[in-house]
C-alpha cells in the first residue's frame, strides 16, 4: 500500500470514528480519494467495522454507497 493510501485511510477513519457518513463525492473532495470502496476495503481488513448503505439520488435516480461506522452503545 502506497503512503497516499495510508494517508487517505487515516483521514477516512478518522472521519468515520467521528460520526461522518461518506460517499465517493464526498470523499473526494476532502481528501482526495478517488476509490473510496477500495480504501474502505483497506479498513475493513484492519479490523475496522463499517457499514455501507446504497443511497438513490432524488434528482438524476442514480446510486452510490454512502459508508459510516455502527455506534457504539
Amino acid at each position: 500500500m502506497s503512503a497516499t493510501h495510508e494517508s487517505q485511510n487515516k483521514k477516512i477513519l478518522n472521519a468515520l470514528y467521528y460520526g461522518a457518513t461518506l460517499t465517493p463525492l464526498l470523499a473526494l473532495h476532502c481528501y482526495g480519494c478517488m476509490r473510496l470502496g477500495a480504501r474502505v476495503w483497506d479498513l475493513r481488513r484492519q479490523g475496522h467495522r463499517i457499514d455501507r448503505h446504497m443511497v438513490t439520488d432524488k434528482h438524476t435516480g442514480k446510486r452510490y454507497a454512502a459508508y459510516s461506522m455502527p455506534r457504539e452503545g
